[in-house]
C-alpha cells in the first residue's frame, strides 16, 4: 500500500472540502432558471423587467399561485405551478418576495430542498441574511433592498452578499435587478439607511409631487396641467442630476439668477427648514427601519 503521508483525519478534509465544493457550483449564466417565492408586485416588476430586457426568456421563469395572481404571471408567458416546492426543484436562482411576517415559514418548509446549487434571493424587508441563512441551512444568500419605481423600469436597488455568495452570484444577480433599474453594492450594516433614503424615498418625493401641483393651482393652473409639470419636473431634474455628472448644489446654482425667481422660491424653502425636513425623514424612517429589524 502506497504511503501517502496523508492522515485519515487530512483525508476526511479534503473529501469534506471537495462535496462543499460541488454543493456550491456555478450558476450556469446562460442557461440558469429563475424562481419566484411569492407572486406579488415586486415579483411581478422583476419578471417583467427580465424578461422585456431581454435578460432571460418568460419559459425560464416560474412562480407559485392559486389565486387571481397566477392570470397576470401567465398573461406575460411565466410559468405558475401549484407550489412553492415545485418551483424551487425546478430553477437554479430563487427569489424571496413574500411579507416579512411569513419568510420564515416559507424558508423553512422549504429547506430540506434549498441545497448549496441554488442561489437564493430575499428581497423582504427588514430580515437579515443571518437569520435567512440560518434558516436556509446554507449561507448561499444575497439580500436585495430593491424600491417601488422597480415597477417602471426605474428602481434603485442595493444588494449584501451572504459569506457563501460568489462574487459570479453577486454578477447575476446585478445584471437582474439591473434590468429594473439600477443597483449597487453595500454592507448589509448600512440597509436600514438604505430603507430611509431610497426604500421610504418614493412616499417623500410623491408628496414633494403632490404639494408643487397644489402650490401651481394655488397660482391659478389647472388641476391636470399642474400635476402633468409637477411629475415632469421632477423626473427632468432626477435625469439631470444622474446623468451631468454635476453636485445637485451646483445645477440648483445654475437655475439661480440674481434676483430672479428661482431665489425668491429657494428662500422661502430655507426660511421653512426644508433641507432639514427632509434629511430628518431619512434619519427616522432609518431609525424605524433598524427597530422594526431587531424585532424580527
Amino acid at each position: 500500500m502506497l504511503d501517502t503521508g496523508t492522515s485519515p483525519s487530512v483525508s476526511k478534509f479534503i473529501v469534506y472540502q471537495q462535496i462543499a465544493a460541488m454543493g456550491s457550483a456555478p450558476i450556469p449564466s446562460e442557461t440558469y432558471k429563475l424562481g419566484f417565492i411569492g407572486a406579488g408586485k415586486m415579483a411581478e416588476s422583476i419578471a417583467r423587467g427580465v424578461i422585456k430586457s431581454g435578460i432571460l426568456p418568460a419559459s425560464r421563469i416560474k412562480t407559485a399561485h392559486k389565486g387571481s395572481r397566477r392570470t397576470t404571471f401567465e398573461s406575460f408567458g411565466v410559468g405558475v405551478v401549484e407550489h412553492n416546492n415545485q418551483v424551487v426543484e425546478n430553477s437554479d436562482v430563487v427569489i424571496f418576495s413574500v411579507k416579512p411576517q411569513v419568510v420564515k415559514d416559507a424558508i423553512l418548509q422549504l429547506r430540506p430542498i434549498l441545497s448549496e446549487k441554488k442561489l437564493l434571493v430575499s428581497v423582504v424587508a427588514g430580515v437579515k441574511l443571518k437569520d435567512l441563512q440560518e434558516w436556509a441551512g446554507h449561507d448561499r444568500f444575497i439580500r436585495v433592498m430593491p424600491n417601488t419605481p422597480a415597477a417602471v423600469g426605474e428602481g434603485a436597488s442595493v444588494m449584501s452578499l451572504g459569506a457563501g455568495a460568489s462574487q459570479e452570484d453577486g454578477e447575476i444577480i446585478a445584471k437582474l435587478f439591473g434590468a429594473v433599474g439600477k443597483i449597487w453594492k453595500a454592507d448589509e450594516k448600512l440597509f436600514d439607511a438604505v430603507t430611509g433614503l431610497s426604500g421610504s424615498g418614493p412616499a417623500y418625493i410623491f408628496l414633494a409631487i403632490e404639494a408643487l401641483a397644489d402650490g401651481a393651482v394655488a397660482a391659478g393652473l389647472p388641476r391636470e396641467l399642474a400635476l402633468g409639470l409637477a411629475s415632469q419636473t421632477v423626473l427632468g431634474a432626477a435625469s439631470m442630476a444622474s446623468h451631468t455628472g454635476k453636485h445637485p448644489g451646483q445645477l440648483k446654482d445654475d437655475v439661480t439668477s440674481p434676483g430672479g425667481t428661482t431665489i425668491a422660491g429657494i428662500h422661502e424653502l430655507e426660511k421653512s427648514g426644508f433641507r432639514g425636513i427632509l434629511m430628518n425623514a431619512v434619519v427616522a424612517a432609518a431609525k424605524r427601519s433598524r427597530e422594526l429589524s431587531q424585532s424580527n
